[in-house]
């Protein structure tokens, strides 16, 4: 039987993100140790762990089928794969940022700068565009610390929070690139390959449209039941089913979390009564 290989980081958040959404996925895998290869129980993937900056060009090259690494990683390395699906965690931004004391112009200010950077290549096609002539010093790891020793005059990089920024004296000024992980694809898988794929982006955005998501059950007067499904947004519209008592109905819907306080209060000064709310694991279109 066909089996697809995932190329996944070997450790890390990203690791930690990526394992849970295949696990969430139903996808199962017996990890015991720190083993590099590992097979999946009920799904045909084998999973290979690899250092981050590794994942693009062995998807590239064939070694594994698929991959999940950060775009940060995809852009800097260029090779030949294609992006199967944004998976909107592991969320970041490359950034250019200077010592905090600096009066900072506009992006005259690095014309002449010595920059530290991992992304050299990022970094190189974003100074070409702007016609910025600068000195790009590569290095990797401890980026951030590169001004206050001498290194550098700015550096280039990953924030997420910002606060390693703030705790080595410096202020991000430019935001070259947003970044997240992504679901990469060698682009000459066969047709077998590219069905097993598709399963696995199907699963996943099953999993992730449920993020966030309520399931509302509720009993309303019929009298109200136009009143209170206009209130509800649900997927397209409330499930309305009569209940024993005459007069009655239960009414179903799915709701955003960040929504919810706000959806209840209207709800009950519509009508509404016995309100039961709970998660949801997966959502099928």
């Amino acid at each position: 039987m066909t089996q697809l290989k995932i190329a996944i980081q070997n450790k890390g958040r990203l690791y930690e993100d990526s394992m849970e959404l295949i696990k969430e996925a139903g996808i199962n895998f017996s990890l015991g140790g720190r083993e590099l290869l590992a097979t999946a129980k009920n799904y045909p993937l084998d999973a290979l762990f690899l250092r981050d900056d590794d994942i693009p060009q062995t998807v590239a090259d064939g070694v594994a089928d698929i991959g999940i690494v950060g775009e940060n990683e995809v852009l800097e390395k260029k090779e030949n794969v294609l992006v199967a699906k944004r998976l909107g965690f592991s969320k970041c931004r490359l950034s250019l940022a200077i010592p905090k004391s600096d009066e900072y112009p506009g992006l005259s200010y690095f014309n002449g700068k010595k920059i530290a950077t991992s992304y050299p290549v990022i970094l190189q096609d974003f100074l070409d565009k702007h016609d910025i002539k600068a000195d790009i010093h590569v290095i990797t790891g401890s980026v951030e610390i590169a001004p206050g020793i001498g290194l550098a005059d700015a550096i280039f990089d990953i924030v997420s929070s910002g606060s390693t920024l703030v705790s080595n004296r410096l202020k991000e000024v430019e935001v070259v690139t947003p970044s997240e992980a992504v679901l990469i694809a060698n682009p000459n898988l066969n047709d077998t390959q590219k069905a097993i794929l598709n399963e696995l982006v199907f699963r996943m955005e099953s999993v992730q449209r449920a993020e966030g998501k309520k399931y509302i059950l509720l009993n309303a007067p019929n009298n109200k039941i136009d009143e209170i499904s206009a209130i509800l947004p649900g997927m397209k519209s409330p499930t309305v089913t009569p209940l024993a008592e005459e007069g009655w109905s239960s009414i179903h819907s799915v709701i955003s979390e960040n929504e919810f306080w706000e959806i209840i209060g209207k709800l009950k000064n519509a009508g509404a009564q016995g309100i039961l709310v709970v998660p949801i694991e997966k959502m099928i279109f």
